[in-house]
């Protein structure tokens, strides 16, 4: 059963800012017999005590996970005006507008929750106040999010969601039981404008690479002679290309642990030009004797980025053994001219020789001034590495560093950036080790990043119970426009689907579809 929440009229309050009781015994938090004044801060899950938040995020909702017979929460800016909430199984849900005002009112400040515990009848603990502070800067609108099974091996059910993050409301924009039951991922936006995006279906009729530009919908086939279709992807800034990595993956299983695992035995990339249809390459981005994944496009267009380790060959034994903790991936990059098409000499970034892990996932914020990526012990895939974590390079001192809002000993892996580049968000599996949860952090105009909060549910237990995993969180500053209905037209017509074209001068960049490391794993598995 729903909490009763009770919203009470505060002494004091002006006749703008009060809200109305709820209740003859709601009464003000000056008449509550305090007899223990408790010096720690009081427990709440989720944890949101000493958070910077958007001014326009949906309720804090938390529940008090302190003894007591009832519960009261007093929130407030320094001056004292605000709302009380009461809840006798101690979940504090605020009413939303009333918490909007008090969002919108107090921007830049900090507000304080007072706490307050009955541990006997009308005997009362008071708690140290909770400090939010509240941002300047506002946070795009709507976070978009695959939800798939947290399984051993098989997915099952999964979609492709978004949430308005003013408020509670989440919809599907599709899920995979109107396409086959098949695969779907890596969608990807256009500047976090959800009218240009791009997403992947894998199995079945339904197969491809879903375009979306300008609130049309079209089906490509990425797929030439030379190269396996894209998979993952980034948007050039003019909007005309997009990058694809071009990749082989293979699952295996540890006996302890994280079971799964996955390695990347042939990966190079593709730039794929939406208006000619074509596909293209470069031997500084798809060369025979390097793996190169995980692309992405400095804001101006000037530099591509991605991760390259050495060929997956290279890390047999002579006995034929894999020594797949080995592999480790540099991040690199190569400058790039729009108007001609040329990529220029690559160049590394930062070496895993360097920093001793495998660099990942490289994600610029939108103003330039940092990169941020994953580091774990090796491979390519941190999303099944516990021991990966978040970095941060200053691109303009060329110094790296930990920004402090890693968990200890669970993924955090995959992250995007707000379009104004105050927010980022990520997943993490801090909670239980197993279900990854979006997760939010402010960067200040200081350069620092601030202690994370979960995304705000409308019930403050909810990822107690809710047993799905939050895949590959991206902002987007409006809705995606379209129906499901739509979606779901195009991915099976295949008659209308374009298949791209290579570009005929292009000699390097070839994945083939047998290798002899490949061969060589089929017969023996890694050690």
């Amino acid at each position: 059963m729903s909490p009763t929440v009770k919203l009470i009229l505060l002494l004091g309050m002006s006749a703008v800012s009060a809200f109305m009781s709820c209740g003859p015994d709601a009464g003000p938090v000056e008449r509550l017999n305090v007899t223990e004044s408790i010096q720690r801060l009081p427990g709440i899950d989720p944890d949101y005590s000493d958070t910077v938040i958007p001014p326009n995020i949906a309720p804090m909702n938390f529940r008090i996970d302190e003894p007591g017979l009832r519960y009261v929460a007093h929130v407030h800016p320094a001056d004292g005006n605000g709302m009380v909430i009461s809840a006798g199984d101690g979940r504090i849900c605020f009413p939303v507008s009333p918490w909007k005002r008090l969002l919108n009112g107090n921007r830049g400040r900090a507000i304080y929750i007072d706490i307050y515990a009955e541990y006997e009848k009308n005997r009362w603990r008071r708690f140290e106040p909770v400090s939010i502070r509240i941002a300047p800067d506002s946070i795009d609108t709507f976070l978009a999010y695959r939800l798939i099974e947290p399984q051993y091996k098989y997915y099952h059910q999964m979609g492709l969601y978004q949430r308005n993050l003013e408020n509670f409301s989440e919809t599907c924009f599709l899920h995979n039981r109107v396409t086959g039951d098949n695969c779907m991922n890596c969608h990807t936006f256009y500047q976090n404008r959800a009218r240009n995006m791009i997403f992947h279906m894998r199995s079945g009729a339904a197969s491809g690479t879903m375009l979306i530009r300008d609130g049309q919908i079209k089906k490509i086939n990425t797929a030439t002679d030379f190269n396996r279709a894209g998979a993952y992807a980034f948007w050039h800034p003019d909007g005309k290309r997009i990058v694809f990595s071009v990749n082989k993956l293979k699952q295996f299983f540890h006996a302890t642990g994280e079971s799964r695992d996955v390695l990347d035995m042939g990966s190079d990339l593709i730039l794929y030009d939406i208006r000619s249809n074509t596909v293209t390459t470069d031997p500084g981005i798809s060369d025979p004797e390097r793996l190169e994944t995980f692309p992405s496009w400095s804001p101006d267009g000037r530099y591509l980025y991605f991760c390259s380790a050495a060929e997956f060959e290279s890390f047999f034994t002579d006995k034929g053994d894999l020594l797949y903790d080995d592999i480790r991936y540099d991040l690199m990059r190569v400058p790039y001219d729009a108007e001609t098409g040329i990529f220029g000499p690559r160049e590394t970034v930062i070496s895993s020789e360097e920093t001793g892990q495998s660099i990942l996932m490289p994600r610029i914020s939108p103003d330039g001034k940092y990169l941020m990526f994953c580091m774990c012990r090796y491979g390519n895939f941190p999303v099944y590495r516990p021991d990966s974590d978040l970095y941060v390079l200053d691109l303009a001192g060329g110094r790296y560093f930990d920004p402090g809002i890693n968990s200890d000993v669970s993924a955090d892996s995959y992250h995007s950036w707000s379009g104004n580049s105050r927010w980022v968000v990520f997943s993490s599996k801090r909670d239980n080790g197993l279900c990854a949860r979006p997760y939010i952090s402010y960067l200040d105009r200081d350069g620092r990043f601030h202690k994370p909060f979960v995304v705000p549910q409308k019930d403050p237990e909810f990822y107690t119970t809710f047993l799905k995993t939050y895949n590959v969180p991206e902002f987007s500053r409006d809705p995606v426009p379209f129906r499901w209905q739509n979606l779901v037209r195009a991915a099976f017509d295949n008659e209308r689907m374009l298949n791209a074209k290579p570009d005929t001068g292009v000699q390097t960049g070839r994945v083939p579809d047998k290798t002899p490391a490949e061969e060589e794993w089929k017969q023996k598995p890694p050690r």
